[in-house]
């Protein structure tokens, strides 16, 4: 959490609910600040927990901003506040006068009295009093750390530390009791009480699945998205391709935000005499208003050029969907696929949503066999007189062109008129330049060759071309 959080939410019976529920709200990715944290304190003084339709449109006008993370709030907090309704929980009050009156002051909110002997957990056990049993688990998850989980893999563990915590032992020391002793009465409230630690731990059981999903879901689906990003495209699975998208327009919208800067940028120190002259002739020349050099940004202007053939097809559909998502930081894309020959591609991806227009691309010229010399020579042909020295040339493909002309004069001209020609390879180096590789012929012409075969690759080159731009 934040620092300054917990300090805006202090530690108290009433407030730890929420101090744990804006941890969980920050592991679904809503963005809380400590500011909003104290807003939702002081809501929760004037709400309360009791209704909690209530709580929850009051807790959401605070911490959620915008359609998604309402969504994201509207799952954290049904998925948090549902162990509250749990085994009758809404009606724990009317069940803990009950209890008081059969037992006066002796129990003294289950999770201490639960681990001291077992009688205690035996007794709530034959009773059958579910609400008991929730207060109890619920104290016993508190003070076995539950909140720390964070792999499938402990879920093991912090069960045996609930239920141990709770009493178990105490509870199959008296069933082994109750069974050594033979009679008929004593064999039937052991077998109860079995069945009854059985179905607990049941509950134990979800309790803690519910806050692996409460508490790791953050984390691991951090660790999930950096294993995305590092791993190779060509290996993706068709279940990840959802996420990866979502990757592509966060990635790309953050690259926006730090690089969509204003077309002039402001050169400190340095005083534009003539212009500042002439801005004050109405003074005589005395320089009262001051005008400084400024320096042009122009936005990078791209062609693409996208193998789509079956080997580098994945690679090409997630560079087109990343540069698209890049819209406020680039300017005059111009799109271009090829297998054997080449085809602009702009219009598609400008008139439909990127990820339609990239199938319908995909679905038309992609998987063929490829042919780089053609496709250069078709790009010359029908492209290459609207390359200028502000233009900058995207070329990716593994340059395998099946023993064909590669064409290397016509990758000569166009290095003559770009302003850069990046290759992106999504081979490995050390396959470069065997078999039917041309990446060593075609290298000599560009400014940069580079592997390209993960998300994490493509960001860094995207990034660096940015760079240089601005």
């Amino acid at each position: 959490m934040p620092a300054g959080t917990e300090a805006a939410v202090p530690r108290s019976s009433a407030s730890e609910p929420l101090r744990r529920f804006l941890q969980v709200a920050r592991g679904a990715g809503l963005r809380v600040s400590a500011a909003e944290g104290i807003d939702a304190a002081r809501a929760l003084d004037v709400i309360g927990y009791a209704d909690r339709v209530a709580l929850k449109d009051t807790l959401g006008l605070v911490l959620a901003k915008t359609p998604d993370e309402k969504a994201l709030y509207n799952e954290a907090f049904d998925l948090y506040f549902k162990h509250e309704a749990l085994a009758g929980k809404d009606a724990a009050g009317d069940a803990a006068d009950g209890r008081q009156h059969r037992h006066g002051e002796g129990e003294q909110g289950g999770g201490e009295g639960m681990g001291a002997g077992g009688s205690a957990l035996s007794e709530l056990l034959a009773e059958d009093d579910r609400a008991g049993l929730a207060t109890a688990m619920e104290t016993a998850g508190r003070e076995s750390g539950v909140e720390n989980i964070r792999f499938f893999t402990q879920k093991n563990l912090y069960t045996r530390r609930i239920m141990i915590r709770m009493g178990q032992g105490a509870v199959e020391e008296e069933t082994e009791a109750l069974r050594l002793g033979g009679t008929a009465k004593g064999i039937e409230r052991a077998a109860m009480l079995e069945a009854r630690l059985e179905r607990l731990r049941d509950a134990v059981r979800d309790l803690v699945e519910r806050n692996l999903l409460l508490y790791a879901r953050g984390e691991n689906e951090q660790f999930r998205e950096e294993m995305l990003k590092s791993a190779r495209l060509s290996n993706l699975e068709r279940r990840d391709l959802e996420r990866m998208r979502v990757l592509v327009r966060q990635m790309a919208r953050k690259l926006a935000a730090r690089y969509a800067k204003t077309r002039h940028r402001r050169l400190r120190g340095q005083l534009d005499i003539r212009r500042t002259l002439r801005k004050n002739m109405g003074w005589g020349g005395i320089p009262f208003v001051t005008v400084w050099k400024q320096k042009r940004i122009e936005k990078p202007r791209l062609m693409v050029l996208c193998d789509v053939s079956g080997s580098v097809a994945p690679m090409a559909q997630f560079l087109l969907m990343f540069l698209y998502a890049l819209n406020e930081a680039l300017s005059d894309i111009r799109s271009f696929a090829y297998s054997g020959s080449l085809v602009e591609v702009s219009d598609i991806l400008e008139k439909q949503p990127v990820e339609q227009a990239i199938e319908k691309i995909m679905s038309t010229i992609g998987m063929g066999s490829s042919n780089y010399g053609n496709a250069l020579a078709d790009f010359e042909d029908g492209w290459m007189k609207y390359v200028t020295n502000k233009t900058t040339v995207i070329i990716l493909g593994d340059a395998r062109g099946n023993n064909n002309d590669p064409r290397t004069d016509i990758l000569a001209r166009l290095s003559q008129r770009a302003r850069r020609i990046l290759w992106l390879n999504p081979e490995y180096r050390s396959m470069w330049g065997s078999g039917d590789s041309d990446m060593y012929r075609y290298a000599p012409f560009c400014n940069l060759v580079t592997v390209c075969s993960t998300l994490r690759h493509l960001e860094r080159t995207i990034s660096d071309m940015l760079e240089a731009a601005s």
